[in-house]
């Protein structure tokens, strides 16, 4: 009877830290996809080219290169709620950079802003993720991660949304000459949404660091000893990280040039505020395609649904390449729908046939995600060659692909996995 008291418990225990932890993927999505959003509003008032506009997301998910190891060791070192809470906190104080860039009008210290604001968010990330997978039964942990990453792509459909109609109206963005007058108002309008997000975090960190018994109770016991050298020694380790580095890239590459993209006289010739807005259906897809993903995870191998959710994605990236008008716009903002298992089926899968300890193997995945960084600036580039956006999407089209072959690989290894277990 005892017994069975004390697994009740803990599954209420668990059940309880996978809801402090859900929230956690809803808000850094939502910080995450202010970003799209800010590009349009940064290239305006600092008169800013494509690929230096682009700089934000490469200031962003460098973060996550620089800091990802780091941070593996810190929760090692922490424990799961203090890392979490240490998380919060560096995101804090990255918020509150921002209107010191804004006052002096500098570019860099906003970059500097938002690589701090990044940085807290990869250690957000490396606790997070494999908590969200442990936190319960191991026949459910793609169910579990995708479930989080659903409420990750609600935070992603709000935060464009709200950011659009707080960065995009007004000031610059009005008819007629730049006056020192619009400039000062667009600047404090990225005041006003940092300061925003800063006092949500702070009052997220309260929460969670009176929560932290609970959470810290019902987390997995974390390896200390794992390295990264461990994980750079395993094939499928190495074949996750490359995964996610594409994903994380394409994604960030299509919602970065979503707005200008449909502004576009040849696509949808929108205003900025209503492209903005738009960018918003972009992530809803991907919140769409998590909850369908949830429950069909729960009937397809994971490998196999990746694999088909990859090539719709490069299918519909070839069409916007090979289109144009509404339904090219369309057509981008659908690669939201397919992209919405990828993260958490790919880390997922990763985790699972990596002979490296989790630990280290969560650290390169996180790692990876610099591939936010790296390919949006190639995406950029060859717009800024081509002077096409068009041409630019065969650049996540290759990404995809390769998520593709990774999909299918997995599946087919899944057979001597399970006979093994």
């Amino acid at each position: 009877m005892k017994v069975g008291n004390s697994e009740v418990v803990s599954s209420r225990g668990s059940t309880s830290a996978f809801a402090y932890i859900t929230v956690l993927f809803f808000i850094w999505g939502a910080v995450t996809s202010v970003n799209d959003v800010l590009i349009p509003a940064v290239k305006q008032i600092f008169s800013l080219t494509d690929t230096e506009s682009f700089l934000t997301q490469f200031a962003f998910f460098m973060a996550y290169g620089i800091m990802s190891l780091p941070a593996a060791a810190l929760l090692g070192r922490l424990g799961s709620s203090k890392s979490i809470v240490l998380a919060l906190v560096v995101m804090v104080v990255g918020c509150l950079l921002m209107p010191m860039a804004t006052e002096v009008r500098t570019y860099a210290i906003a970059l500097i802003a938002l690589f701090v604001i990044a940085s807290g968010i990869t250690l957000l990330q490396v606790a997070a993720n494999p908590l969200s997978a442990a936190l319960g039964p191991p026949e459910r942990s793609h169910f579990r991660l995708v479930l989080s990453q659903t409420f990750n792509s609600l935070g992603t459909v709000l935060g464009p949304y709200l950011a659009a109609h707080t960065l995009l109206q007004g000031g610059l963005f009005e008819a007629g000459p730049v006056t020192e007058a619009k400039i000062a108002y667009s600047l404090s309008r990225i005041d006003l949404a940092y300061g925003f997000i800063a006092a949500v975090i702070v009052v997220l960190a309260i929460l969670i660091w009176r929560k932290r018994a609970l959470i810290e109770g019902a987390s997995p016991k974390i390896e200390r000893q794992g390295s990264i050298v461990q994980a750079l020694s395993d094939r499928w380790a190495l074949f996750g990280a490359l995964a996610i580095f594409l994903y994380v890239g394409a994604e960030v590459s299509i919602g970065s040039a979503m707005v200008n993209f449909l502004e576009q006289d040849n696509v949808m010739a929108i205003s900025a505020v209503a492209a903005g807005s738009l960018v918003s259906f972009y992530w809803g897809g991907a919140m769409v395609g998590r909850i369908c993903g949830t429950f069909l995870l729960l009937r397809f191998p994971a490998g196999t649904l990746l694999g088909a959710f990859a090539m719709g994605a490069a299918l519909l990236c070839l069409a916007v390449s090979s289109l144009s008008g509404p339904a090219a716009g369309y057509a981008a903002i659908s690669v939201g729908l397919f992209n919405s298992i990828m993260f958490p089926v790919i880390f997922s899968l990763t985790i699972e046939r990596s002979s490296a300890p989790s630990s280290a193997t969560s650290g390169l995945l996180c790692v990876a995600i610099v591939g936010g960084a790296l390919v949006p600036l190639a995406f950029a580039h060859v717009v800024d060659a081509t002077g096409s956006r068009f041409d630019a999407f065969f650049v996540p089209l290759a990404c995809y692909l390769v998520i593709a072959i990774f999909g299918f690989a997995a599946w087919r290894a899944q057979a001597p996995i399970l006979t093994q277990k």
